[in-house]
């Protein structure tokens, strides 16, 4: 009876693990071809436009089709990201439209030029995948929140190329200060799934091996602390910029179609001043320039303009690719004037925006290894934690929590 008593736990959690292995795996199998043919349209549209740099010119035209897209299917009052993570909290559904719609609006914002990123609508994309996918398959609440962060892992992982980054990114990014370890076996078993089902499929990781080491010795680390004071301030300004502007521009302009015709128009006439079309897009091949030490002293200001603005007008995409460029081209400049290898510090910048702007430090440091390697991995390491720690509760996500101890959980509010 005993021996009974001991075994049945074991066979619970066998099957447990059976069960969502084959989930992740199958999750994996969805979410890598999603997020193949997502990176294909999104490298189609990017080339489009800058074979045809008019296109620019039909921003506004590219916002109205955005909305055009939002009121056809019903999910003009949808919230992108931060909708998302309030599903995954409080256990709710997915739309199935999701998918579909932030696809489509996210290629429109990158084949007219719009400054935004991909991320977002990975993560959306994936969402809805999981929490569909868990509808048909017939689970409950828990198990539909967790198959719904093996689906945003899986997408992440199939776009990004970055399997261990997406998983743990998943895991993390909700609930700032707690892991939701429930969900670790699908959401890396089905990123790992998704990977090598993208690769098979043409993708290929955006990554740029550091082969410079700079020592650890006093002169790095004050020119370290400084960079990663500077990146945390930096962290707090962009994200109060993003969230004000957006704040702002809902409030002065409460028509969506009107606001984003004229942020449309803004961005355009901000290319023409500015002479070529390199801010426009995601931005991420400045990103990988910088980290090669090639950068101009104004280029973040001007990146974070551009994104501030089409974020405010309303076009999707996401945050987190205009953040590598600002934190690459920021620390690119910031690390040379500090005597430090100019690309190092490019890397080091960018890996530290993102901390700062997601609150998500063990992601951080695992995306370090994935993009860079790991020559310099304790500077990284030491860079994500001031930046986490000095950034409070800034945040480019407004429904994440905080967890401030170990027994409660409270929201504070829209984190800026």
């Amino acid at each position: 009876m005993i021996f009974r008593e001991r075994v049945a736990p074991v066979q619970q959690h066998a099957k447990a693990f059976l069960k969502w292995s084959l989930l992740g795996i199958l999750m994996g199998c969805l979410g890598g071809p999603i997020g193949a043919v997502f990176h294909h349209v999104l490298h189609f549209v990017t080339h489009l436009r800058g074979e045809n740099t008019w296109l620019v010119w039909l921003l506004p035209v590219g916002g109205l089709l955005s909305v055009g897209v939002y009121f056809i299917f019903g999910m003009m009052k949808n919230r992108g990201t931060n909708q998302l993570i309030d599903a995954v909290l409080h256990e709710d559904s997915v739309s199935p439209r999701v998918a579909p719609v932030i696809f489509i609006v996210t290629a429109i914002t990158h084949l007219f030029g719009g400054s935004a990123g991909r991320e977002g609508a990975a993560l959306q994309l994936g969402g809805s995948v999981g929490s569909t996918l868990a509808k048909l398959l017939k689970l409950d609440k828990d198990e539909r929140t967790v198959l719904t962060m093996s689906g945003m892992s899986a997408v992440f992982a199939g776009l990004f190329g970055t399997p261990l980054t997406a998983c743990v990114f998943v895991l993390e990014f909700t609930s700032v200060g707690r892991i939701f370890t429930p969900a670790l076996v699908p959401c890396f078993l089905s990123a790992l799934t998704a990977w090598e089902a993208a690769q098979k499929m043409g993708v290929h990781a955006e990554t740029y091996l550091l082969t410079t080491a700079l020592p650890i010795d006093l002169t790095t680390a004050w020119q370290l602390t400084v960079l990663a004071v500077l990146v945390a301030i930096l962290g707090v300004i962009m994200c109060r910029t993003f969230h004000g502007a957006e704040h702002l521009a809902a409030k002065q302009i409460r028509n969506p179609w009107l606001r984003i015709t004229l942020g449309g128009a803004i961005v355009a006439a901000m290319t023409w001043i500015a002479g070529d079309h390199r801010f426009n897009g995601a931005g991420m091949d400045m990103a990988l320039k910088a980290v090669a030490g090639e950068a101009d002293w104004y280029s973040f200001a001007v990146k974070l303009l551009f994104t501030t603005v089409t974020l405010a007008a309303g076009f999707k995409g996401g945050e987190i690719v205009p953040t590598f460029c600002i934190g690459a081209t920021f620390g690119c400049v910031v690390g040379g004037w500090l005597g430090m290898d100019p690309g190092v510090a490019a890397a080091l910048g960018m890996v530290g925006l993102f901390c700062s702007g997601t609150n998500a430090t063990l992601a951080s440091i695992i995306l370090s290894i994935e993009l860079f390697g790991t020559a310099n991995l304790y500077l990284f390491a030491f860079m994500c934690v001031v930046t986490y720690l000095l950034a409070g509760q800034s945040s480019l996500y407004g429904s994440q929590i905080m967890k401030y101890d170990n027994v409660s959980m409270r929201r504070v509010g829209p984190r800026l």
